[in-house]
């Protein structure tokens, strides 16, 4: 496994620059980059069998042993994340290799994408706040340049609204990762855990917090998701619904290890958790009910189930965190199948907006299906993921007495149920509207397909597919949801695979 583990982080990176000398050949490079993510993916899927049935995975680099030298670490948490990442990102991948019309910027399209699964991997697999760090700031550097794919005004914009927020939120992960290593004299996370108990309790709260804030901002809780709704809508979409399935989801990796790890929570903490996935959740589900843009209304909602995995961390009970976990990984394809839908309309309409698009149950009743498989799925109804991942989470609520938050949670499921039927009703009923003419630089009109191109279409099925197999083999995978949890919530299992005894 030391093997996989490594390659999991450096065959991307190798990849994308192998793309780069092969610019000018855009066929092989969507060869090279699907083979690779096709690996990656069944990597992962060997690392988490092993995480199960064994130890935690620990590769020390340059035979450097920690805490002093860099590490990687698999448990079955970040294992778990790592197999829905990489089906992410291959389904994502597939999906963009068949669109219809390619970007000025396909030549190193490849090349990015392939360093955004670089700086994914990462993230998972650092075993200390530096690569952590490092990790993130991978996949947002190769995000800056995605987000202004196709270089219109609106969207260097917003991107730029993207860019300054998540430097500021990488500047301040930095000095609290710099305060950790003042106070403790190491970034290794496990070795941090041990040494953050004997600093005064005030300045270990203070750390916490400013990491919190942090993680908060990339993860776009309340009040720091103010920048998402603007940011994601106007980029391609293939880059949207990478970003809405992961780069949020990283970001709440960043808090679940942490939080659990290095500062444990209890008592005001709790309840600042618990009060900050109310307001998430409550204050992302209205501003969805006011779009009147499909990509526009998803990225609220993205907010919104964001507070949902808060509330389960916030409970910080077993049962509570394992919910967390499991509607952690239900999110990151049901979010990036509903945009993946969102550029299948794109692409038959020319248009996303509620006003502009009707009638596609009767002209693309593929897309109709897969809408309504992934928002059902969305909404918690049973017998699909999102039911099971909710149903824990309000289970813990009752059994912990936080009926504020809980009756917020049901509360929040109703208005989700709300937004997309509005999508339904405007979008997919009614008669079929006329397709929105799209005119070239050149002046020329682009004649839009009557349906999504066969890959689009394959990629959005193997993605809806990932979210039936979460309900479908829901028994395994909540026993690995639960045994994460019990991991997490006992640091020490951690520190000693990581140190030793």
């Amino acid at each position: 496994m030391n093997v996989v583990i490594t390659l999991l982080v450096v065959a991307p990176l190798v990849a994308a620059g192998l793309n780069m000398a092969l610019w000018r050949r855009v066929k092989v490079q969507q060869i090279v980059g699907s083979s690779v993510l096709t690996a990656m993916l069944i990597g992962s899927l060997a690392l988490l069998r092993h995480v199960t049935t064994h130890d935690p995975v620990v590769v020390e680099l340059g035979a450097w042993s920690a805490p002093l030298g860099i590490v990687l670490v698999a448990d079955v948490f970040s294992a778990m994340l790592l197999v829905v990442a990489m089906a992410t990102l291959l389904a994502v991948f597939v999906y963009a290799v068949g669109q219809p019309r390619a970007d000025k910027g396909a030549f190193y399209f490849h090349s990015l994408y392939l360093i955004l699964a670089t700086g994914v991997a990462g993230s998972f697999l650092a075993g200390d706040l530096f690569n952590l760090f490092v990790g993130i700031e991978i996949t947002l550097t190769s995000s800056y340049v995605l987000i202004t794919l196709g270089g219109r005004k609106e969207q260097v914009r917003s991107g730029m609204t993207y860019v300054i927020i998540n430097l500021l939120a990488s500047t301040l992960l930095l000095v609290s990762i710099g305060l950790t290593y003042a106070a403790t004299g190491t970034v290794n996370m496990a070795d941090a855990a041990q040494k953050l108990d004997l600093i005064p309790n005030g300045v270990h709260q203070g750390i916490g917090a400013l990491m919190l804030i942090a993680f908060g901002l990339k993860a776009a809780i309340f009040p720091l998701f103010f920048w998402l709704p603007d940011s994601y809508p106007t980029a391609p979409v293939t880059v949207t619904a990478v970003f809405a399935g992961l780069l949020t989801k990283i970001g709440m990796y960043g808090i679940i290890r942490t939080q659990t790890l290095m500062f444990p929570m209890e008592g005001n903490s709790l309840m600042l958790l618990l009060g900050l996935a109310g307001a998430t959740m409550v204050v992302g589900a209205i501003g969805a009910l006011a779009q009147n843009d499909m990509k526009r209304l998803l990225s609220f909602s993205i907010v919104s189930q964001i507070g949902y995995i808060l509330f389960g961390l916030g409970i910080n009970t077993s049962i509570g965190v394992a919910g967390a976990i499991f509607f952690l990984l239900h999110q990151i394809p049901v979010k990036t199948s509903l945009f993946l839908v969102a550029g299948l309309v794109e692409t038959v309409s020319g248009s996303a907006s509620l006003d502009k698009v009707s009638g596609l149950m009767r002209r693309s009743p593929f897309t109709a299906a897969m809408f309504a498989l992934s928002g059902l799925s969305l909404i918690g109804l049973p017998p699909l993921s999102g039911f099971f991942g909710k149903l824990a989470l309000v289970e813990a609520g009752i059994s912990s007495r936080n009926w504020t938050v809980t009756a917020l949670s049901l509360v929040v499921s109703l208005l989700t149920l709300m937004y997309l039927t509005k999508v339904w009703s405007q979008m997919f009923w009614g008669e079929p509207s006329q397709p929105e003419q799209i005119r070239l630089g050149d002046g020329r009109v682009f004649e839009l397909p009557d349906r999504a191109p066969r890959m689009m279409n394959a990629a959005t099925l193997g993605l809806v597919g990932v979210t039936l197999v979460l309900a479908v083999a829901v028994e395994p995978i909540w026993s690995m949801c639960t045994q994460a949890s019990a991991e997490l919530l006992d640091p020490q299992f951690y520190i000693q695979a990581v140190l030793g005894s």
